[in-house]
């Protein structure tokens, strides 16, 4: 006998990527062709749900897609936050990529859970939703109930995570090849960019970040940089963290990097160059910062992403 068929609905909201829409859509379909290779009686439902009604039956994962227009996601209809819970109470898995967890959270139904979305959305993520637990370094989180991708193309990620779970990891491993898709885990990091903002208001810390973003290779200290904005050190750390969610020395650390890596992804200099001239003189010390933020060693990063 043929097992239940797994529904999976694809949500169609006010500016979502429609690439991702479709594209999970075909992903699922392809799935279904390797369960029936495979001699697996699994097979996906896939409907996308663009007016979504408690009506409906029951879905075994609802997916929040990345958003490409529009701020729709920041305050999504009480009417869409109503069906999710219901579908929730309901039993569905509930998954998101990129700014599709912004709509999650809206429900209340992640509160105190871990979730990750686009690095460039975590601040204003964490603002908005402070009780979330947000891992905006993680490519993909697994919460049993809950999954998020991180990044625009993660949806390709958690197409291949709800085949695993809905099937097997046999079956996503041969999907993978299919569409020739790398499976192997990832994490954001290792795309994520220090682009710190100065729109924050605080014009005297502002000036800080400028005064750095020009030195970053010599020894600023605090008492300096609070000298040049005219405020006392203890004034100038409390206002420097609020405006950039960073102590001044962690931010010059990644100011740092963030040149280091810029340089390994357009020349060949060695990484004791590299770091000698973004300001380090300890090379140990730099690569372990390195590793720490990036995930990835000097030469594991210039493999990546060096281009010639």
């Amino acid at each position: 006998m043929d097992a239940s068929p797994i529904r999976i609905g694809i949500l169609l909201y006010p500016g979502c990527m429609k690439s991702a829409v479709y594209g999970l859509e075909e992903m699922l379909s392809l799935a279904n062709r390797v369960c029936a290779e495979q001699g697996r009686d699994e097979r996906f439902d896939i409907r996308l749900c663009e007016t979504p009604s408690t009506d409906e039956a029951s879905y075994n994962a609802i997916v929040v897609p990345p958003c490409v227009d529009g701020d729709y996601y920041r305050a999504p209809s009480p009417a869409l936050q109503a069906w999710i819970r219901h579908c929730f109470d309901e039993g569905s898995l509930l998954c998101s990529a990129c700014a599709g967890a912004f709509i999650l959270a809206a429900t209340g139904l992640i509160e105190g859970r871990p979730v990750t979305t686009h690095w460039n959305l975590a601040d204003a993520f964490a603002c908005q939703y402070p009780g979330v637990r947000l891992r905006s370094e993680e490519n993909l989180i697994d919460d049993g109930d809950l999954l998020s991708a991180g990044g625009l193309m993660s949806w390709m990620d958690l197409g291949l995570e709800l085949v695993a779970r809905f099937s097997t990891p046999a079956v996503m491993h041969a999907l993978g090849a299919l569409l020739i898709v790398d499976t192997a885990r990832r994490e954001q990091r290792y795309y994520r960019r220090f682009a710190p903002r100065l729109d924050h208001g605080d014009r005297a810390i502002a000036k800080a970040q400028r005064l750095l973003q020009k030195e970053y290779r010599h020894a600023l200290t605090v008492p300096a940089l609070a000298a040049h904005c005219h405020l006392t050190e203890r004034t100038f750390q409390r206002r420097f963290v609020r405006a950039t969610g960073l102590k001044p020395l962690q931010y010059l650390q990644r100011l740092r990097i963030q040149k280091a890596c810029e340089r390994i992804e357009s020349s060949l200099d060695t990484f004791g160059a590299i770091a000698w001239d973004v300001g380090y003189e300890d090379l140990s010390a730099f690569r372990k910062m390195f590793v720490r933020v990036t995930g990835l060693t000097p030469s594991a990063f210039r493999k990546r992403f060096y281009r010639a």
